[in-house]
């Protein structure tokens, strides 16, 4: 009996040695948790009061989300304590856009420094040669009779200031000569009636020599001759010998061609560039291998309400005769935007559009991870591969020029001001990514900002009057596979595309829309298309 207590005891005193020591555990870590392993209990705090460094995410992929570090699921980069991403003081930005370096390299995120430079642009100019309407000549009968004869036969043949084109018999002239021969007598007595009679032959543009001719001979003249008034080529002959002409009838027109005009097609968006004095290059389809220069001479001040372009005149010399009228020109313009110094410049492939909307990524200064805020924009005019910037962005400011869409894929997706979406808020994307227990789902939807790297900008000038030509070219635009988006303008006449460039040519969708019926930049419509659209639609008038 005296054993059996004893073991009993013994038993008891072990499980009351065991239950102290499981309370003296538990209270230890209450109290000493965070020392156990070399830290104090102030760097426990600082742990414990930032539980969002527990989260890991992607910062391609901000849908993720994970306890502890790996790898993304979609695209297997390093995953980033969600603090981390949220580092860079009081002064952070809610809606900024965090990528590590991997990431940028990954999505292949390039950036550039916003500069001030003088913008510059190659204008293509297409046109045609005409004569200097300064050198045309109408030669018209200042007295009525008849044609008697015609030394010049044939329109094209050249001639010279006061060379005989033909001889005309007139009773009135005969009646003037007479008038003249009888004045002469009275000279001396009566001057103002002498003076009389020669001007009213001077007016029927007879010369001083045929006058003189005339008092000499004490005669009258039968047919006078009609002169050239200037050297030049016969382009029109209006009468035939025999002909029987009044006063003012047009009988010859001669233009003078050694000096010329090429008259090139201007559109709205190129006018910014182009000022008097600048000098154009230009080929002539007619005449291969040769480069012609000169410089603009004048800008039209009016547009043309159908074709939307203001005619661009350089004159140039031709003495040899070489360039002829009508002759089809391609003409460039090397320019810098007329009236401006410096710009503030940003490469196109730096702005996304949305509309009338113009969107670019700004890298946020003094950030441990690479950071960028969306922000809109107000640009000017095209500058070859540059926009040139009106409102939006200060010069040294960082923007991100390649891999825009991709960052602005991971804006829509974390909730944050994109490009759809400015005032934030998470978007609907068709698939439920909050757990990571649907990796391929997750893939799929990989997908879409992953095309998004491929769209490109692009806008030009489509020729269109209403609201029913606005329906035709977008539709048309939009009917072509890889096509994003369309937007044309009634008023500017210019079309705003999106469209991924892996897909689609931009070539392509020229054709498209001059297939429907209206012309572009590049390709003309169809003659039996144009024809068939709607009145109010046709637009070449």
């Amino acid at each position: 009996m005296k054993r059996k207590s004893l073991i009993s005891i013994s038993k008891r005193e072990a499980l009351l040695t065991v239950i102290t020591l499981v309370l003296g555990l538990l209270i230890g870590g209450l109290f000493f948790g965070g020392s156990g392993d070399g830290h104090d209990g102030h760097e426990h705090e600082e742990v414990t009061g930032g539980e969002e460094t527990s989260v890991y995410t992607c910062s391609m992929h901000p849908q993720i989300r994970q306890n502890e570090p790996g790898l993304c699921p979609i695209c297997a980069m390093d995953l980033v304590p969600l603090a981390t991403m949220q580092q860079g003081g009081d002064d952070t930005d809610p809606n900024e856009v965090q990528m590590t370096e991997s990431a940028m390299k990954l999505a292949d995120v390039q950036t550039s420094v916003v500069v001030r430079r003088i913008p510059e642009k190659s204008i293509h100019l297409l046109g045609k040669v005409k004569a200097d309407e300064r050198n045309v000549a109408r030669l018209t009968a200042r007295f009525g009779g008849r044609i008697e004869k015609l030394f010049v036969n044939f329109t094209g043949q050249n001639v010279t200031k006061g060379q005989k084109l033909g001889s005309i018999y007139s009773p009135d002239l005969i009646t003037a000569q007479k008038e003249l021969l009888e004045a002469v007598k009275f000279r001396d007595t009566n001057p103002s009636f002498y003076l009389a009679a020669r001007s009213k032959l001077k007016l029927w543009d007879l010369t001083e020599e045929q006058i003189r001719s005339i008092e000499n001979s004490d005669e009258t003249l039968m047919y006078f001759d009609v002169l050239s008034p200037i050297s030049g080529t016969i382009t029109n002959r209006f009468v035939a010998a025999g002909d029987y002409v009044k006063e003012g009838s047009v009988l010859f027109e001669v233009i003078n061609l050694t000096k010329v005009w090429v008259m090139f097609d201007a559109y709205e968006s190129d006018l910014p560039w182009i000022k008097t004095g600048d000098e154009v290059k230009f080929t002539l389809q007619s005449i291969p291998g040769e480069t012609y220069r000169g410089k603009v001479a004048q800008i039209d001040p009016f547009i043309d309400p159908n074709s939307r372009v203001a005619r661009v005149r350089v004159e140039i010399a031709n003495p040899n005769l070489t360039l002829k009228p009508e002759m089809f020109a391609r003409g460039i313009l090397e320019s810098g935007i007329a009236g401006t110094a410096t710009e503030l410049l940003i490469p196109k492939s730096s702005v996304l559009w949305t509309g009338k909307r113009a969107v670019v990524y700004v890298k946020v200064p003094d950030r441990q991870t690479p950071s960028f805020l969306y922000r809109e924009i107000t640009l000017g005019p095209e500058a070859g591969n540059y926009y040139v910037v009106r409102e939006g962005l200060s010069e040294g400011e960082e923007i991100a020029t390649n891999g825009v869409f991709k960052i602005d894929a991971s804006a829509q997706l974390a909730g944050k001001a994109s490009m759809m979406n400015p005032d934030g808020g998470m978007v609907t994307t068709g698939h439920n990514h909050g757990t990571m227990e649907n990796e391929s789902s997750l893939q799929e939807h990989s997908q879409h900002p992953a095309s998004d790297a491929n769209l490109s900008h692009e806008m030009f000038t489509v020729s269109g009057n209403c609201g029913m030509c606005k329906d035709r070219i977008e539709k048309a635009s939009l009917s072509l596979d890889g096509v994003k988006s369309a937007e044309w303008d009634e008023v500017t006449k210019i079309i705003h595309i999106s469209y991924d460039k892996e897909l689609v040519k931009l070539r392509d969708i020229h054709k498209a829309i001059a297939k429907a019926g209206h012309d572009t930049e590049k390709e003309k419509a169809p003659d039996e298309v144009y024809n068939a659209l709607p009145e109010c639609c046709l637009y070449r008038k």
